[in-house]
């Protein structure tokens, strides 16, 4: 133990300079300093941050009234809508742990999800209601239910629920004295991974990392009082890469939107002034590819941060052209969303489309709040040298990784094994410190012995001008192990692609080893993030050989 130094002697920490970090000081904060700035817009619906805090303290207050108590599990069905973000702030005011689901999900792993986090009230949309219904019966618990009716939702006759959200919170006092964490380690979310493993686990989020990850993103996309965030990415999946509470913290305007549409992204960027936004390559995708019809003008620069698969140079480009500037980043649910980010260089601009793309695809560096990011052996823990050419597990150390996996020690211990976070994520480090990802360990396609990184293939298959997404996968093979088998997903607007053309265009640029051996069309199975879920794909591969 080391010895305490004059400094220490007597200079204790104490309420007066010791505080518990929570991303919950955001929002009194921003309502004390601007109360009458506009918090949330969701259609006609403006509301305030005063108009907000108030209602996330009766939020709070009516969950303590109903015997919610410090570490019970609130759980939460619904898209991104004001009551949403609002859980964001009044669930943890109570004490309580926030359980954000995915509405994507199908009904039985929802019920193992509420059994799992044992929840004890679910805030549900009226439009997922008969989903919830349905899950329950599965999970053969009841817990308390509050339904929001939306004016955007579908119409919905399930008529199920105790309590509708408007008369919930109405019991509840807008003065309500609310509950600050004692310790910053204290749970505040339950996040259950994204499924692209097929195994989803309980990943518990506390307040200081929450705090120092909002503030990091905050600082990382140069949020201020003045930005207009829409929300292009689900805030159910890591609490909205917590921009729900580093939009709060600078008071900026958050942007619902209820459903992720091309005509009404456009529409909501000219007339609410939008200035930033994030989400899955999905979500470029659809604005770089949205007819004419569908798109209007506006002035302003938008900063769209995308997270999963690196965006191609094709769709760089129309996304520049459109007057958008995009930042690619890395992150696992593990890490409260964003660990990683392809920080823009002074020299950048100036490249060619191409070259700047091969730049912004790398993962990037270390964001803010992070400590730590190598390139290891996973074996070993040792750092392998920045020569763009020696893989290694990326592994990740710092304040803003989950506290583990909920009831789930063997999997707790495993992801820190030596004292870091193992992402699972194969990887180069290059001599500027960019990290640049290679594959998923499960990913890597050995064929005759020989490595192929599925990533490089999927690289080459997103320049073809026909291609919109694509997927490739290992797929067995008598002769070689393996081969690798691309899943593509053409343009609406593509005329006739063949198999043998697409085989045809790899084989012009990747070593023959390297090239597909078969190709199949059609829509991939994604997650509600946008990520490809490759765990189908690799079972739909080998079930068709049988």
């Amino acid at each position: 133990m080391a010895r305490k130094s004059r400094y220490d002697i007597d200079l204790d920490r104490n309420p007066a300079n010791h505080a518990a970090l929570t991303p919950l000081d955001f929002l009194p904060r921003a309502a004390r300093v601007h109360p009458g700035r506009t918090a949330i817009v969701h259609g006609a619906r403006r509301q305030s941050y005063a108009e907000t805090y108030a209602r996330c303290r009766r939020l709070a207050a009516a969950l303590a009234a109903r015997g919610i108590e410090n570490g019970d599990t609130v759980s939460l069905l619904a898209p991104n809508i004001p009551e949403t973000l609002e859980a964001h702030f009044g669930v943890p005011m109570s004490g309580a742990v926030l359980n954000a689901l995915n509405t994507r999900l199908d009904a039985a792993l929802i019920g193992r999800l509420l059994e799992h986090g044992e929840s004890k009230l679910v805030i549900v949309d009226s439009e997922s209601a008969a989903l919830l219904k349905e899950a329950l019966e599965h999970s053969g618990m009841r817990p308390y239910v509050v339904t929001v009716d939306d004016p955007e939702a579908e119409p919905s006759d399930s008529g199920f629920g105790d309590e509708t959200y408007e008369r919930f919170i109405a019991g509840g006092a807008p003065d309500h004295d609310w509950r600050r964490p004692e310790d910053e380690w204290q749970a505040i979310t339950l996040n259950y991974t994204s499924g692209t493993t097929g195994n989803p686990k309980g990943v518990v989020y506390h307040h200081r990392g929450a705090y120092l990850n909002a503030l990091s993103n905050a600082v990382a996309a140069a949020l201020t009082g003045d930005s207009v965030y829409l929300w292009t990415l689900p805030m159910f999946h890591c609490n909205g890469w917590t921009y729900t509470w580093a939009v709060t913290a600078l008071a900026g305007t958050h942007i619902c939107l209820r459903r992720v549409e091309p005509e009404r992204i456009f529409r909501l960027i000219a007339d609410e002034g939008v200035t930033h936004m994030a989400g899955a390559p999905i979500v470029l995708n659809l604005i770089a590819n949205a007819p004419p019809r569908m798109r209007q003008s506006f002035a302003q620069q938008v900063d769209v941060i995308v997270g999963g698969a690196p965006p191609p140079s094709t769709v760089i480009a129309a996304m520049e052209a459109l007057g958008f500037r995009v930042t690619h980043l890395y992150g696992l649910t593990e890490c409260f969303g964003p660990s990683l980010i392809s920080e823009w260089q002074d020299d950048w601009p100036d490249m060619a489309v191409e070259e700047r793309a091969a730049k912004m695809s790398r993962q990037g560096v270390p964001m803010l709040a992070l400590s730590q990011a190598i390139v290891a052996d996973p074996e070993s823990g040792r750092p392998l040298a920045a020569d763009g050419k020696s893989m290694g597990e990326v592994l990740l150390r710092g304040n803003t990784l989950m506290k583990g996996y909920l009831a789930n020690r063997e999997e707790t211990a495993k992801a820190f094994a030596g004292g870091w976070l193992h992402t699972g994520d194969l990887g180069v480090m290059h001599e500027d410190g960019y990290i640049e990802l290679r594959d998923r360990a499960k990913d890597i396609i050995i064929s005759g012995g020989e490595n192929i990184s599925s990533i490089e293939v999927e690289n080459i298959l997103y320049r073809h001008p026909q291609v919109l997404e694509v997927a490739v996968v290992a797929r067995a093979d008598d002769k070689w192990g393996e081969t690798p088998l691309a899943f593509v997903e053409l343009k609406s607007d593509a005329g006739a692609v063949s198999g043998d053309s697409i085989i045809a265009f790899c084989r012009d640029h990747l070593a023959h080893f390297k090239v597909p051996s078969a190709v199949i069309f059609g829509p991939l199975p994604k997650t509600s993030t946008g990520k490809i879920q490759k765990f189908v794909l690799r079972q739909r591969a080998n079930d068709s050989q049988s």
